[in-house]
């Protein structure tokens, strides 16, 4: 209302507009000088608002307060919400007359409402935060709590089953050596009688040869046959029942009771402990597979522009952003192959990858570098290599550009084994035990170098060995 009726004050009524050079009529009403002459021009000497005659030879007064006003200014009293600024109340008639104003103290009033409500809005959220803080500070306690006596009874346990395990390993020990000691017993009682049976039949042969050179007919028709024929089929008859015996069939290994958590028959400790050791370990015991390990590198000047090597050029990972420019003759595709090549002979390695969509395999020296089309892989689709890829939910033996689909791979440790003699190429899952994967049949006529091809973010290693 304040507002309003100042808008009023300083308005003219002819322009309706703010006062320019105001001045005063003899009746008090106030116009701008322009204004008023414009309209005693059309309408005669007289008071727009109130039709009061102008005196003749009157002269116009100018309104010294008001143009004061309007030119000096005034306090910012006011407060224009929609520009969000305190304006004096000229700047509310000539600036901000269609805008919504206030007064400041009103204004203010409102406002300090708002803040209030909005402190209080805080001070509870406040309060709330530090309830869950104090019940996640507790959950973690008693997580904490959990945790240690979860520990300390899987390592009560698992110490008492180790304690079991090596009872057992010592008992199982001397049965094997019990059974050993008994076993060659049995073979060298057996020895002595086949040598002994050995030592009859030879004897026998000579008493028939001599019988062939007698000359005498009496002599060599009055021989004994049955006789003779008789201790030779006793013999023989001796000498199959110590065979049957030996090599019979093995007595049934005792049934253990539930009681014993960690007793098992000595055929099954041996059968379970050929399961459960990969097929790696056990070949690494005879020394063919110690002997035919490659510890591999990576060769840089083949890496795609994308890959970053690392660990000695032991280590690859597929970044997004470009590792620097492409180097001449590196994979336009996303690979990598190793420096290592192999001719001749049996070569076995090992890798490590981080997850799925992987390829790994072997290549002639002529594999295209470059990207022919829109796959970022040729291992396997040219007849110069070979390829086992892994995907998400199956896997793909690729050569010559034809995939046969495997059976899922969850394994990250992964063995390959290239016999070029026998001219075989098979990949080994290794994890949680060793399982032959897939086995490539060729004969390789030129040398082939590992090559792997990787997903953007993953990352593959190549395994080494002392």
């Amino acid at each position: 209302m304040a507002a309003q009726l100042l808008e009023d004050k300083l308005t003219c009524a002819i322009c309706l507009e703010l006062f320019q050079e105001p001045v005063t009529l003899p009746c008090g009403h106030n116009f701008c000088e322009a204004c008023i002459r414009k309209s005693w021009g059309r309408c005669g000497k007289e008071c727009p608002e109130c039709r009061d005659p102008f005196p003749d030879g009157a002269e116009l007064r100018r309104n010294v307060a008001l143009s004061g006003v309007l030119e000096v200014g005034r306090p910012l009293e006011l407060f224009c919400r929609t520009e969000g600024l305190c304006v004096c109340s000229a700047c509310a008639v000539s600036e901000c007359r269609p805008h919504e104003l206030g007064l400041l103290d009103a204004e203010r009033r409102g406002r300090e409402v708002q803040l209030r409500a909005r402190l209080e809005a805080t001070r509870q959220q406040a309060t709330q935060t530090e309830t869950q803080l104090q019940e996640l500070l507790q959950q973690s306690s008693q997580i904490q709590d959990s945790a240690c006596n979860l520990a300390c009874s899987v390592s009560g346990k698992f110490s008492s089953l180790l304690q079991a395990l090596e009872l057992r390993r010592h008992q199982e020990l001397r049965t094997i050596k019990a059974a050993k000691a008994q076993v060659l017993a049995q073979a060298r009682a057996g020895e002595q009688q086949l040598r002994g049976h050995l030592e009859a039949l030879a004897c026998h042969g000579r008493r028939i040869q001599d019988l062939l050179e007698q000359e005498d007919d009496r002599t060599f028709l009055q021989w004994d046959e049955d006789q003779m024929l008789g201790d030779l089929k006793e013999l023989l008859s001796q000498l199959s029942g110590l065979l049957l015996e030996k090599w019979g069939h093995p007595e049934t290994p005792a049934t253990t009771t539930d009681s014993d958590p960690v007793a098992v028959p000595s055929a099954e400790l041996s059968a379970g402990l050929c399961q459960c050791v990969p097929s790696a370990v056990i070949l690494a015991g005879t020394g063919r597979l110690q002997a035919d390990y490659r510890n591999l590198t990576f060769d840089p000047s083949s890496a795609n522009h994308h890959f970053s090597l690392s660990c000695q050029n032991r280590q690859v990972k597929h970044c997004r952003q470009p590792q620097g420019l492409a180097k001449p003759g590196s994979f336009e595709l996303w690979q990598v192959q190793c420096t290592q090549s192999f001719q001749s002979g049996r070569h076995y390695w090992e890798v490590c990858v981080s997850d799925h969509s992987v390829t790994l395999g072997v290549a002639y020296p002529g594999l295209t570098r470059h990207k022919p089309g829109p796959h970022t892989d040729n291992i396997g689709r040219e007849p110069c290599s070979w390829g086992l890829c892994i995907q998400e939910d199956s896997a793909q033996a690729w050569h010559c550009g034809k995939a046969q689909r495997l059976p899922r791979v969850s394994a990250q440790l992964l063995g390959i084994d290239l016999d070029l003699t026998l001219g075989c190429l098979t990949f080994y899952s290794l994890e949680p035990e060793t399982q032959r994967l897939h086995t490539f049949h060729a004969l390789f006529t030129q040398p082939l170098y590992p090559v792997f091809w990787l997903l953007e973010g993953r990352t593959l290693t190549l395994c080494h060995q002392p």
